[in-house]
């Protein structure tokens, strides 16, 4: 167990970097926080570069039963006061561990194959949507999503804890040009369905066999006109009641539920 007691700690500096997206980008790293968070990277086997616990948190039983863990898997860790753990934690009220892991490449070629569900993201803004869109497509046992360059860092902190480990589950593969990635998936003989207030059909009517993208637009805006124009087809969901649109991850929840259940028996 190493120890560190000061704030000028070149470890402790490179952790409170992580939480800025320019230097994620740059080191290619990222922080996560929480027992069972950190857990569930050493189950996924996932590379995790360095652990940090707080004292408080060493002195308990769960404390040694992770640490013991973490142990068994030959990884550095820190220790370090409490104090100095809330310094660099991004929660009001951290449980006392975090891990430095390094960001995993993904790449569309990587993981498509003969039946493919995917969600596209089209800048979707909100950490906590961007999360729950992506615990929901591995709950629904979609392919994988697709994130566009306006989007939310996947790698974000919020977006991390709404996801409750689903990060370490699904493949997320960050697109620089969406309609080149969307072109790829149309060769491919993948639909591209986005969902729309002015869908030419009801989702509950529309086929989802084998190949289709769900497109999920923006909190405000909605998709962009030109990832309208590019799609297959546009799907609505429909509202009886008052309310003007829907929160993307519940629309994206619906989309992707639907797709599973036209699809359950041919997976």
């Amino acid at each position: 167990m190493n120890y560190i007691t000061s704030a000028q700690n070149p470890i402790i500096k490179e952790v409170k970097s992580l939480k800025q997206k320019k230097y994620r980008e740059e080191k290619k790293l990222f922080f996560i926080e929480g027992i069972r968070f950190v857990e569930e990277a050493l189950k996924e086997g996932v590379q995790i570069e360095r652990i940090l616990v707080s004292d408080k948190l060493a002195e308990t039983n769960s404390g040694y039963e992770i640490l013991k863990k973490v142990s068994n898997g030959g990884y550095p860790v820190f220790q370090l006061p409490h104090k100095l753990f809330m310094e660099i934690s991004d929660t009001q009220n951290p449980q006392g561990i975090l891990a430095v892991l390094s960001m995993k490449n993904c790449d569309i070629e990587d993981v498509w194959d003969e039946k493919n569900f995917f969600v596209i993201l089209d800048s979707v803004q909100d950490p906590g949507n961007m999360g729950t869109i992506i615990r929901t497509a591995d709950a629904a046992g979609m392919t994988g999503v697709i994130v566009s360059k306006g989007c939310v860092d996947v790698y974000n902190p919020k977006v991390l804890r709404s996801t409750m480990g689903s990060i370490f589950h699904i493949p997320i593969c960050q697109s620089q040009d969406i309609f080149e990635t969307m072109d790829r998936m149309k060769k491919r003989g993948i639909k591209i369905c986005a969902a729309h207030l002015e869908g030419s059909c009801d989702y509950f009517d529309l086929e989802y066999k084998n190949n289709i993208a769900i497109v999920i637009g923006n909190e405000a805006n909605g998709i962009s006109e030109e990832v309208k124009n590019f799609a297959d087809i546009l799907v609505r969901i429909p509202m009886p009641g008052r309310a003007e649109s829907l929160n993307a991850s519940v629309a994206a929840g619906i989309l992707m539920y639907e797709i599973l259940r036209k699809n359950i028996g041919r997976r």
